[in-house]
């Protein structure tokens, strides 16, 4: 019966923590990066009736309903209406309904 005189070596968890240490680094930085981009991302000053549609399931005369009754407040610039996102985050906030 022959020997064989390979060793299986097993890692300790100081060598394992070592060859991970650069990865968490990295992926530490990466994180916030991301961060730092999400949080200089500008927000819009205005939504477009597209905007509204997209973001809130709105159709087309839901918005014009909500404008002629004064619930959305607008601005009108020639053909284009538009909607100070402030405004709609006031609207939203207002009508938030707390369940306790």
């Amino acid at each position: 019966m022959e020997i064989d005189e390979r060793e299986i070596k097993i890692a300790t968890e100081a060598t394992i923590r070592r060859l991970l240490e650069p990865i968490r680094e990295q992926l530490n930085k990466i994180s916030s990066e991301l961060t730092n981009r999400q949080g200089n991302a500008q927000k819009p000053k205005y939504y477009r009736n597209n905007d509204l549609k997209n973001l809130f399931r709105l159709s087309n005369n839901t918005i014009v309903k909500y404008r002629e009754t004064g619930v959305l407040p607008y601005t009108k610039l020639g053909d284009i209406y538009l909607y100070e996102v402030k405004a709609i985050d006031a609207i939203l906030k207002e009508n938030t309904i707390k369940i306790f």
